[in-house]
């Protein structure tokens, strides 16, 4: 009898083992899949920041390069000035990406290309300035770092979806509650529009 109740509790003892080898190897797959896949959404958003970044990096010779026509509307570039100053003071956090830090981002460089596009549209009135050579390779730098800022964002969401979808998954979810894993913010279209606002360069065209 009490060899057969030794071989019972060294069977009990084996199983509980054999389970916790199983949970370990389980328990670090997942923490370093959720890892990895959250250091390539981290990457992506650092990617949206360089973008935008650019755009910021840009608008100081812009405003330069408008401020020398004569009697440029003083508010328009106080409203681009006013923008990116404000866009620049907004940083958010990468290890923790809330949806209230993404929507005060949002907003702030949403206020940079309302002041911009208002700005362009303003430039309309002043052919020469348009014309120049200044101001034309500005435009084809701006045009491009729109789309890339566009690019740079859908990417960032593609990550943070891959990441979110694996955290959500059994058994992850398990080890992703226990190791702090948080959900990550995506960007969101503005209401009303179904892309992120553009910077539209293409005057002639619509006229």
């Amino acid at each position: 009898m009490k060899n057969n109740t030794g071989k019972i509790i060294i069977i009990i003892l084996g199983v509980i083992v054999f389970i916790g080898i199983i949970l370990t190897i389980v328990g670090v797959s997942s923490y370093n899949g959720l890892v990895g896949k959250e250091a390539d959404a981290k990457t992506a958003w650092s990617n949206v920041e360089s973008a935008y970044q650019r755009r910021s990096d840009l608008i100081p010779n812009l405003v330069k390069t408008v401020k020398g026509a004569a009697d440029f509307e003083k508010s328009t570039l106080e409203a681009v000035v006013n923008a990116r100053a404000k866009a620049t003071s907004v940083t958010v956090d990468p290890t923790n990406i809330t949806p209230e830090q993404m929507a005060q981002f949002q907003q702030a460089q949403t206020g940079v290309s309302s002041a911009l596009s208002r700005l362009l549209v303003t430039v309309e009135k002043y052919p020469d300035l348009k014309a120049s050579q200044n101001f034309s390779e500005l435009q084809s730098q701006l045009e491009g770092t729109e789309n890339r800022i566009n690019v740079t964002r859908d990417r960032y969401n593609e990550a943070v979806n891959i990441y979110d979808v694996a955290s959500k998954r059994f058994p992850t979810v398990i080890f992703a509650k226990l190791f702090g894993f948080k959900e990550m913010a995506r960007f969101k279209a503005e209401e009303g529009a179904e892309k992120a606002p553009e910077v539209d360069f293409n005057f002639d065209e619509k006229k």
